[in-house]
């Protein structure tokens, strides 16, 4: 098994990833319930979501909730289904596919208003809540961000004071922009208590305690029909039993909990992005312009291909993620691990992949509801339109579960902790990069196997990422976290490099059952990601080399980029057109 970062410096076997097109009858007729459910329920009050429908979010989560949709990743013993944590992603990117405030609620509800309490509760507290959380009965909300407290969630400060009793605790404090605050029931807090390094993490019912209020609901540039309140602590009255984890552990609980939450952003917003992607071919398959659709149109029909091709790598990445993460957890309880414990690290392990999932699928869907508002044109910029909507709720993707700057500033930090502490070895391969720069390149014949120059490119673009980062942290050392501009670089090579590894393990496992002729645009697919990914990492490589280094020791870094970064020319507009008239063929988004 290959460990989280451990990318970077392993080559991954198509045989050993995880793809969509692998899900057994028992996930796909419960994606098939879940379709329906969107059908009939979402699909026929999307305009009403614009209107600040809060009552109608609420009332179709509790319907979710009587159909089992948000007790997918409980176990039985909970009263949940206790399916995988893939099949749980499989969900969760239907049901959050057509409205961004649905997508909030039930994002905010079954990731960071449960899993606090499944990974970090006691046995008591998990019979108590989950039950009713996982059926509906009881809504959850998760009260982290303060006015100062945004980005760096462990500097809050609301107060958690132990009565003089000894047995409760008084929670003093603000918390803004906190989703499904208007109809929670189950409430998750963190605050300090005394002058602890940590925040700790508690959980009780609304109707229980006395001194909690909350403002109106927020004005919102999207997900308008999504509750979203300031809520205010003066001296919240809570037992000590309503401590969850240990006293300390509250920022702990916190990142382990928006591990999830990022991977799970990664195909809610990537099911949004599919849904775009058909509604701008209808589009453009029914508009008329000059008496031609403009479905002909060579610049719509690139507009399309780079849709679809952002969108089809970012399915590949996560459900490869998803299923390392559910075969980590697995493991450890083969180990003999508990559940609770197996899912916290199992999920932990991959903390770095959540990260890239994060920030690569919130800017495809931005990009993706941008485009589609341009294909559209006028009518697009109408709020009577389908895209109006989804390019205004696709905005907070970049912003929550930690911004796309912090989430790259700690995809290189957390793969250099892990290069430190000994978990991946990075200095060996990144010293022999640098021994390979100064010798002569191969000139081996090729073979003429599938991708046979893409996984050579693929393998050089790790070696370019290893050379860059290597050469940042010897010359930098400490202060290489304090230049945020090259981590920004080097975090972006990284990102790149994982998706397009990604989106070329996936085509190779279909080819290898399917054959190709069925799926040429695929291969054209990876092969117009490749190239965008090349121009990129030669960018950001050139800029952080420029900024670490002068004289010959960077001539010899710009060398050794240029070597990692040559591809083989490609007509990159047949490419698109082949993608795009796959697409237009079948009105819809078909990978």
């Amino acid at each position: 098994m290959i460990k989280g970062g451990e990318f970077l410096v392993k080559e991954t076997n198509y045989k050993e990833v995880f793809i969509r097109e692998e899900f057994g009858e028992e996930q796909l007729m419960m994606l098939n319930a879940t379709k329906e459910f969107s059908n009939l329920e979402i699909k026929p009050n999307l305009m009403r979501f614009e209107k600040k429908d809060y009552e109608l979010v609420e009332k179709l989560m509790r319907k979710a909730g009587e159909l089992g949709l948000l007790a997918v990743s409980v176990p039985e013993k909970y009263q949940g289904l206790g399916m995988g944590f893939n099949t749980g992603m499989l969900i969760c990117e239907e049901i959050s596919s057509l409205s961004g405030s649905i997508a909030t609620a039930f994002g905010a509800h079954t990731g960071i208003g449960t899993l606090p309490i499944l990974l970090y509760g006691s046995e008591e507290q998990k019979l108590h809540y989950l039950p009713k959380i996982s059926s509906g009965e009881w809504m959850a909300c998760y009260n982290l961000t303060e006015p100062d407290a945004g980005s760096d969630a462990n500097s809050g400060k609301t107060k958690a004071v132990l009565c003089d009793d000894g047995e409760h605790y008084e929670i003093t404090g603000q918390k803004i922009w906190i989703s499904n605050a208007g109809f929670a029931h189950v409430f998750i807090v963190f605050a300090r208590i005394e002058n602890d390094k940590n925040i700790t993490g508690f959980v009780f019912e609304k109707d229980k305690v006395d001194g909690l209020t909350l403002n109106p609901e927020e004005a919102k540039l999207g997900i308008r029909s999504s509750s979203t309140r300031q809520v205010f602590y003066n001296k919240v009255k809570v037992h000590k039993s309503a401590m969850l984890g240990k006293r300390g552990e509250g920022f702990k609980i916190a990142m382990n909990s928006l591990n999830v939450g990022r991977i799970k952003l990664g195909v809610a917003v990537i099911g949004a992005a599919k849904k775009i992607i058909n509604y701008a071919v209808s589009y453009a398959n029914e508009r008329k312009q000059f008496n031609t659709l403009i479905s002909s149109f060579g610049a719509i029909q690139f507009k399309l291909a780079e849709m679809a091709t952002k969108t089809y790598v970012a399915d590949a990445g996560n459900y490869r993620s998803g299923q390392n993460i559910e075969d980590n957890i697995a493991r450890l309880e083969a180990k003999g691990l508990s559940t609770q414990d197996a899912k916290l690290q199992g999920v932990e392990e991959y903390s770095i992949e959540c990260a890239i999932l994060k920030v690569f699928c919130s800017e495809v869907v931005q990009y993706v509801s941008d485009e589609a508002v341009q294909i559209y044109g006028g009518m697009g910029f109408s709020a009577e339109s389908e895209v109006e909507a989804c390019y205004r709720d696709a905005r907070i993707s970049r912003i929550y579960e930690g911004t796309n700057e912090i989430n790259r500033l700690l995809i290189v930090k957390m793969i250099l902790k892990k290069g430190i502490m000994g978990e991946i070895d990075l200095m060996n391969p990144a010293k022999a990069v640098i021994k390979e720069i100064m010798t002569i390149p191969s000139f081996d014949s090729p073979k003429n196997e599938l991708f046979e120059e893409e996984k050579k490119v693929l393998a050089n673009l790790k070696k370019a990422i290893l050379m860059v980062a290597g050469t940042a942290s010897e010359k930098l050392g400490n202060k290489l976290k304090d230049e945020q501009e090259i981590m920004m670089n080097i975090s972006e090579m990284i990102i790149d490099t994982y998706m397009l590894e990604s989106a070329l393990l996936k085509t190779e496992k279909i080819l290898s059952k399917d054959g190709r002729e069925k799926h040429e645009e695929k291969i054209s697919i990876c092969i117009n990601f490749l190239h965008h990914v090349i121009e990129k990492v030669s960018k950001n490589g050139k800029e952080a080399i420029y900024a670490i280094l002068q004289g010959d020791e960077q001539k010899i870094l710009l060398m050794g980029l240029k070597r990692f970064t040559k591809v083989s020319a490609a007509n990159l507009k047949e490419h698109r057109r082949l993608i795009a008239k796959k697409l237009i063929e079948e009105n819809k988004y078909f990978l």
